[in-house]
């Protein structure tokens, strides 16, 4: 009998799945090695063969137990669930660790199978109807993070009880150099102390995400457990203002993949555990002494010093005070940003929006992870500008997130580089715009010409980084005055670089970037298809006729990518070739009308309700006139974290009439 390719390699992988749950290759290395010490004087004589390896297999049962072992009575998965099972070797959708068959793990490897069964008293959505099928409705997204890995869960309706049901292969390995190829024992993985985030955001109709909560689960209760399995209810809590509240259960299930072969004790990992927090505690109990030595002696240099923004410590999400350089990283985003300025593109798509707060007073200021941030895409100037600032540090520039205040004494965070030439560079973190300080010398003579600032900002307070942290402690902390020369003790007061590193690295591990996931062409055609059909119906409610020009359509192209490239450079270019071939393409006596406008988003309605606003689109839109013709171009550039540069431009030409 002959089996079909798909049915052969079925079961290969099946065999090997179950090969690699006895561990059968440290049985093997441990036999290979004992035949060879034993046999090492006729080793030199005449080499090992296949036959008496397999012999000392043989006498050792191993051949024997593997046999056993491999059972094909219920191994065989049906159709559908064959059909159930993600390709993805980091998310598996079955329950049974020993049916991740397709996954390509390596026998080398040691991963903690993370399983989430669900949830429950998510008790803010309570009343939320059942939503019927293909209806639009809010949804959970679960994020993880994990020594470098990133992964996220399907979308499920929100609910009391949301149907979270995911799996995700985490591997777990030591970060050294060549640590990575081994199998983490026990006790390597007993001194692996990072987290596996949990981050969950909501997604409303309207495309718009809401940090749910953001957890730390501490994994390693799973060594202790017998077979290598326990499961968890995790108690997710509110960020913000609501940091002490509840938001829900989410029920896990954690598994080793091999399991160990022998567990460790719980007092062994609760030991472990306690010295950590000791030892972080001793570290923010000392740079909390620190720091308020620091500040008494900012405050005798001037009194004035007590009303400047010099921020030492700041809150995350979960209500946690941290120190303010711990929120910035060193961060690399491999081939997915180019150049510094257009990581001050990509950092200017995400989408502003300050802390929420239950009723009125002051701002709320809130800090995010930099994971939360990623998976929310969109907050406040300083996540913005730490951000922008942690990028630049990993282009190699000596970069700075500056805090202060613009217009109307409005505080505001901003990102500073200091060129080797002497010079300093301001980037707003929010719209990608740099602005070159020139300081004014206040004592010059009158007529002396000074440099007139382009720049928003008004005072600035500090500068910091993840190695530094420099108080501004000159007579005035106007920026236009401001001289940035940190060496200078008279004008900068610094806080002990080796206080700021021991603190900065207790601050949770920088999850790393994630590539586009739209395809530029496939959303920009859909999107200009739906503009079509909104503007052809909004036509044919005030009475209009609607006749497209595809060709004028397309020449559109070149000016929205003219103006793309414009905002990642800074030059402009390309404009002169798109005015001419309009000239071209507008015969004479007719009139060339064109509106462009920007949208972080892809929504088509609620983009084309908001260019309605403006008078200069209507006037578009609704042209009226003789040999009326149309146009209307859409490109989406795509960048990492799913962030879109969305411009559209609509035009129009008709024959003008005197």
């Amino acid at each position: 009998m002959s089996l079909s390719p798909e049915k052969a390699s079925e079961l290969k992988q099946i065999i090997q799945d179950q090969l690699i749950k006895m561990d059968i290759h440290r049985k093997i290395r441990d036999v290979v090695a004992e035949a060879v010490r034993c046999e090492g004087d006729r080793a030199e004589e005449q080499p090992l063969s296949e036959e008496d390896l397999l012999r000392a297999l043989q006498r050792r049962g191993i051949v024997e137990d593997a046999m056993k072992q491999l059972s094909f009575t219920n191994a065989t998965l049906s159709q559908t669930e064959a059909e159930d099972l993600d390709k993805s070797p980091a998310r598996v959708t079955e329950k049974g660790i020993t049916q991740l068959k397709t996954a390509n793990i390596s026998p080398l490897r040691r991963y903690l199978y993370l399983q989430v069964l669900g949830g429950k008293a998510f008790l803010e959505h309570l009343q939320e109807p059942e939503p019927l099928p293909g209806q639009v409705c809010s949804t959970f997204t679960l994020h993880l993070h994990f020594r470098n890995q990133r992964f996220h869960s399907k979308p499920v309706p929100c609910a009391c009880e949301p149907d979270l049901q995911e799996g995700f292969l985490l591997e777990v390995h030591r970060d050294g150099p060549g640590d990575a190829s081994k199998m983490a024992d026990a006790t390597t993985m007993l001194s692996i102390c990072d987290p596996v985030h949990m981050v969950l955001i909501r997604t409303d109709t309207a495309g718009d995400t809401t940090l749910v909560s953001s957890y730390f689960l501490d994994w390693r209760s799973v060594l202790c457990a017998p077979n290598g399995k326990t499961s968890v209810a995790v108690e997710l809590l509110g960020v913000g203002s609501e940091c002490k509240v509840p938001a829900g259960v989410l029920n896990l299930k954690l598994e080793l993949y091999p399991p160990l072969s022998e567990t460790l004790s719980p007092e062994v990992i609760s030991t472990q555990r306690s010295l950590e927090r000791q030892k972080s505690a001793e570290k923010e109990r000392l740079f909390l002494v620190y720091a308020k030595q620091w500040w008494r002696e900012f405050l005798e240099i001037r009194p004035s010093h007590q009303s400047k923004l010099v921020k030492i410590f700041a809150q995350d999400e979960n209500g946690v005070n941290r120190p303010v350089c711990s929120y910035v990283r060193v961060l690399r985003a491999g081939r997915l940003l180019e150049s510094p300025r257009q990581a001050a593109r990509f950092v200017s798509l995400l989408a502003q929006e300050r802390a929420p707060v239950l009723g009125g007073g002051t701002r709320h200021e809130q800090w995010c992870t930099m994971m939360a941030f990623l998976c929310r895409n969109k907050g406040d100037c300083e996540d913005h500008a730490i951000l922008l600032c942690s990028l630049l540090l990993g282009f190699g520039l000596d970069a700075y997130v500056c805090v202060g205040t613009k217009a109307k004494n409005i505080p505001h965070t901003w990102v500073m580089t200091c060129g080797t030439d002497g010079t300093v560079t301001f980037w707003e973190s929010q719209t990608a715009h740099r602005y070159l300080h020139q300081p004014i010398d206040p004592e010059a003579p009158p007529l002396v010409p000074q440099p007139k600032p382009t720049y928003p900002y008004r005072t600035i307070g500090c500068a910091f980084n993840n190695k530094t942290f420099w108080a501004n402690c000159q007579p005035s902390d106007s920026v236009e005055l401001c001289v940035f020369d940190f060496l200078d003790a008279s004008r900068w007061k610094a806080m002990s670089e080796e206080a700021v590193c021991s603190v900065c690295s207790l601050s949770p591990p920088t999850p790393p970037l994630c590539p586009p996931s739209v395809q530029a062409n496939d959303a920009s055609n859909q999107l200009e298809l739906e503009l079509r059909y909104l503007i052809t119906e909004h036509r044919k409610d005030i009475g209009l006729a609607t006749v497209w020009d595809d060709h004028l359509s397309y020449l559109l192209s070149s000016a929205l990518a003219a103006y793309e490239l414009e905002r990642c450079t800074g030059m402009s270019c390309g404009n002169e070739e798109f005015q001419d071939a309009v000239r071209r393409a507008v015969p004479d006596g007719h009139t060339f009308k064109g509106f462009p406008i920007q949208f972080l988003h892809r929504n088509a309605r609620r983009a084309f309700a908001t260019c309605l606003r403006s008078p200069f689109c209507e006037e578009v839109v609704s042209c009226r006139g003789d040999h009326v013709r149309l146009a209307v171009r859409v490109r989406v550039f795509p960048y990492l974290e799913s962030a879109c540069a969305v411009w559209i431009m609509f035009a129009c030409k008709y024959r003008s009439v005197l």
